[in-house]
């Protein structure tokens, strides 16, 4: 019988971390080291919140996904414009969190692909519910935490700029350079964008 690695499922809150992430990033490059990264982010309180026990909770959230970029990636995070660091950081979440790499790559490029041109919440619930088949860690969490997990997921594609506030699937725009960055080793970093094969084989060229 196959066995499946259980998914993570702690994007509960957060988003993106748009604001945050490229200052981590930044921190991070300065010092080179993620433990001296983290301690620093808390003890000057960069993240701007209110309480430790957030600081410690988004930061450790942020550079969980930020340790899965390389050196290349974290200074074109750095640099690159508000839509390059949406699609860097959406592309960070998706290696950190299998089940919405997966989504991204079944529900959001597949619908692109069809023409269908909506996502909506019963597509999640779909893909949820075929997902359980293999990962019985789907139905052991609490509707109001599936309920968090679809809002949030939303959010980060919203933030992303893939899909649109009416939920409408937007076209990934990734310019060249970006694009051959993430592709270095495969195309598969490039597909969990709403694109198709021939506007994959354009930004390599």
């Amino acid at each position: 019988m196959t066995t499946f690695d259980r998914y993570r499922l702690s994007f509960t809150t957060g988003g993106l971390f748009l604001q945050e992430a490229p200052l981590i990033a930044t921190r991070y490059l300065a010092l080179r080291d993620w433990a001296q990264t983290r301690e620093q982010v808390r003890a000057e309180n960069l993240l701007q919140v209110r309480t430790a026990a957030t600081a410690t909770r988004v930061s450790q959230e942020i550079i969980a996904r930020l340790q899965l970029l390389d050196i290349e990636e974290l200074e074109y995070l750095t640099e690159g414009s508000a839509r390059e660091q949406g699609y860097l950081l959406w592309s960070a979440t998706c290696r950190r969190y299998t089940f919405i790499r997966d989504f991204a790559q079944e529900v959001l490029r597949e619908h692109y692909l069809s023409l269908r041109a909506r996502l909506t919440a019963s597509d999640y619930d779909t893909f949820c519910n075929a997902k359980a088949l293999w990962h019985a860690e789907l139905d052991e969490i609490a509707p109001s935490t599936q309920s968090k997990l679809r809002q949030n997921l939303f959010r980060m594609l919203r933030e992303a700029d893939l899909i649109s506030t009416q939920l409408q699937i937007q076209p990934a725009l990734l310019t060249p350079p970006l694009a051959r960055l993430l592709a270095r080793q495969s195309h598969e970093p490039l597909l969990v964008f709403p694109a198709t094969d021939h506007d994959m084989q354009r930004w390599l060229q």
